[in-house]
């Protein structure tokens, strides 16, 4: 039953420190990225598509992303579609390959993508204290309905905690490398 609520725990904070990830992915460092376009969707025959499955998209170098459609037709719309995801990008292309030039970041706009993501560190561990809070919660739950002893009760609690601090650390880890990958000129 403990083993049970521990897995759980992990599995919904595991959850919380993937998403966080997954946000550090879209943010804007400087560097040419394909995951900066990675929630951007083209009208591909009407239905929504996202950009990697209408075309391969590469990184040739640290201040450029090219996307090679391989219908030559929708060239226009990925262009349209990446000026209007207000990523502050500018694409151009030759009829065969869209270019994506990726502008170095001035010391004010890196600031402030710091504090963007600073805000992501904490949503996240708020995210996984959040988790902690209701499993401890379901333990406290299973003592008073007699399933669990105290002392179970007391050890699910602390290895609860040591989830905590370990996927906490896990988040402050990812924050500390994209900061460092921000300021990075």
């Amino acid at each position: 039953m403990i083993k049970d609520i521990l897995k759980d725990t992990k599995d919904r904070m595991d959850k919380a420190v993937e998403h966080f990830s997954y946000e550090m992915l879209k943010v804007r460092t400087g560097k040419a990225s394909v995951g900066l376009l990675e929630g951007i969707k083209v009208d591909y025959y009407g239905t929504p598509t996202p950009l990697n499955q209408v075309g391969n998209l590469h990184t040739p170098d640290f201040h450029t992303i090219t996307i090679q459609p391989w219908d030559k037709s929708v060239i226009s719309i990925i262009e349209k579609a990446i000026q209007n995801s207000n990523l502050g990008l500018n694409p151009s292309s030759d009829g065969t390959l869209v270019r994506i030039p990726i502008p170095a970041l001035n010391e004010e706009r890196r600031k402030e993508i710091v504090k963007l993501v600073k805000k992501y560190a904490e949503d996240a561990r708020v995210a996984v204290r959040n988790v902690r809070r209701d499993e401890i919660e379901k333990l406290k739950k299973k003592e008073k309905e007699e399933h669990i002893s105290e002392d179970d009760r007391k050890h699910g609690e602390s290895e609860i905690q040591k989830l905590t601090d370990h996927h906490i650390k896990e988040i402050d880890e990812h924050l500390h490398k994209k900061e460092k990958e921000i300021m990075e000129v």
